[in-house]
């Protein structure tokens, strides 16, 4: 159990150091020991990013050392994912598809977003910034995803995510994915408001609601 215990938090290390070399290292060492893949991700890299998450939202460190971190975390993950897929087979993962608002041209907060998502587990497909309406229902058409987040971080931007829900409601889209919304001006009694199925106030938060959307 000991042994267990200081691997995880081995792992959790290396993610916050961005060791990708170290992190493929454990996750072998990890199997070998027929620790439980899914474990090993949520105890091990997984509590490392969410640590990742705290820093950078206390400015502690910066968007580099996030990415550092998030590609040792998917190089360790890709090890567990192989061994998964070839007992199991291929499992099919639940899906994001994600935005900035039209108008709005901030993206840095989404593309941590995306990057905490992927790390998770998450399929991510990001139509970038300053979205239209339309384009945002056309995707959502095209690739049915489990879960659209939309990002703000203007007053002025943000009145653009009622209508998006407004569209897919008059597309027949309303019910095919969850609605998260988030950014700098998005308060959660809003998001409410606007009939919106989640809010994220921070990143980890966004994973968190978004795990709980998809029901995982």
């Amino acid at each position: 159990m000991e042994r267990t215990v200081n691997l995880l938090e081995e792992m959790a290390k290396v993610v916050i150091e961005g060791d990708e070399e170290e992190a493929v290292s454990l996750a072998k060492k990890a199997l070998s020991m027929g620790m439980n893949p899914t474990e090993a991700i949520e105890k091990g890299f997984g509590e490392g990013m969410r640590e990742v998450g705290r820093l950078f939202e206390k400015l502690e460190i910066f968007l580099p050392q996030v990415i550092l971190s998030a590609d040792a975390m998917t190089a360790g993950v890709e090890i567990f994912r192989q061994e998964m897929a070839a007992r199991e087979g291929e499992v099919p993962r639940k899906t994001v598809l994600l935005g900035t608002i039209q108008g709005d041209v901030h993206d840095i907060g989404k593309n941590i977003i995306k990057i905490m998502l992927e790390t998770s587990g998450f399929k991510v497909y990001d139509l970038g910034r300053d979205v239209p309406v339309s384009r945002f229902v056309d995707k959502i058409r095209e690739l049915s995803p489990d879960i659209v987040g939309v990002s703000a971080l203007m007053t002025t931007t943000m009145v653009h995510m009622p209508k998006l829900i407004e569209a897919l409601k008059e597309a027949g889209l309303r019910g095919k994915a969850k609605v998260m919304v988030g950014g700098a001006p998005v308060l959660p009694e809003w998001a409410k408001e606007i009939g919106a199925d989640g809010y994220g106030g921070s990143a980890m938060e966004a994973v968190e609601v978004a795990r709980r959307l998809a029901g995982l």
